[in-house]
């Protein structure tokens, strides 16, 4: 099933790379040494909420050329709209989030690299909209392409088993997206030390994560449960008429038709017209 948008080289390098500084943004308390600067002060967070937008402007310009076409970017810009819409609804009120099923079913119909665009722009207008802007909000927008990239790149299956399958991703993606949101602020939300459930620079990377683990269970369990359920609910109960209504828009709409795929494309190497009919004899 090849997805509507598709990736082209240079965008499957910039995701890659991407996907390496999301390790090293969300992960770094697992990895860095007890005597860097890092750990001893509160500047990362500031540090990679200054260098993710960047990262990301990268990657959505390499996903952007040639690989969305003005009505790929109309259907992002409605859907990016939709969920903006519908994210207050829920508002994380114990954990009830109403825009993660949106991300799985478009990243799933569209694709990994049109998911990826769609929950960076979501979240962003979310946040413009219900002034959610801080240092926190690159690890969302992040946290939410790569939820919604991961439905892009699930194996082909249609049906009952197809929703099953989303289902079963969209509670397991609700719960790591929540680990790592944990992940980037738990070093600075205990003194270093100071408890079971705090961070440890420089202590085996295994105990630490037993750490943030005991401190996510703490602290966002129900958060994430509930983000969890309330996804998975709505995966199962919308999915089936979502699907169908995107999948007919990608194929009305022949994202990858290359005459419009490509708008540079010169009308010398635009298909022939039909032959013209024989006029009836008089």
């Amino acid at each position: 099933m090849r997805a509507p948008v598709r990736v082209r080289p240079r965008a499957t390098l910039a995701l890659a790379a991407a996907a390496a500084i999301s390790v090293v943004a969300f992960g770094w308390p697992l990895l860095v040494s007890p005597d860097a600067a890092i750990a001893q002060g509160t500047s990362a967070p500031w540090t990679f909420a200054l260098l993710l937008p960047l990262v990301l402007a990268v990657v959505l310009a390499e996903i952007a050329e040639g690989g969305l076409d003005a009505k790929a970017v109309a259907m992002l810009g409605v859907l990016s709209a939709l969920g903006a819409a519908i994210r207050p609804l829920g508002a994380g009120t114990a954990g009830i989030e109403t825009v993660f099923f949106l991300l799985v079913l478009g990243g799933r119909v569209f694709g990994p690299g049109f998911g990826f665009v769609l929950g960076n722009t979501t979240l962003f207008a979310s946040a413009l909209l219900t002034g959610g802007v801080g240092p926190w909000l690159p690890y969302q927008m992040l946290g939410a392409a790569w939820v919604a990239l991961g439905a892009g790149l699930l194996p082909a299956v249609r049906g009952r088993a197809e929703l099953v399958l989303l289902a079963g991703y969209s509670a397991v993606a609700a719960l790591v997206y929540g680990m790592l949101l944990n992940l980037s602020f738990w070093p600075f939300a205990l003194s270093a030390g100071s408890t079971s459930l705090s961070f440890q620079p420089g202590a085996p990377v295994v105990d630490n994560l037993v750490r943030v683990v005991a401190f996510s269970l703490a602290t966002s369990l129900g958060w994430d449960v509930g983000r969890a359920v309330t996804t998975t609910v709505l995966v199962l109960v919308t999915g089936p008429v979502l699907l169908r209504t995107l999948r007919r828009a990608a194929r009305r709409a022949v994202f990858a038709d290359p005459v419009f795929a490509d708008p540079g494309l010169s009308p010398a190497a635009a298909p022939p017209p039909p032959p013209a009919r024989p006029a009836p004899p008089a």
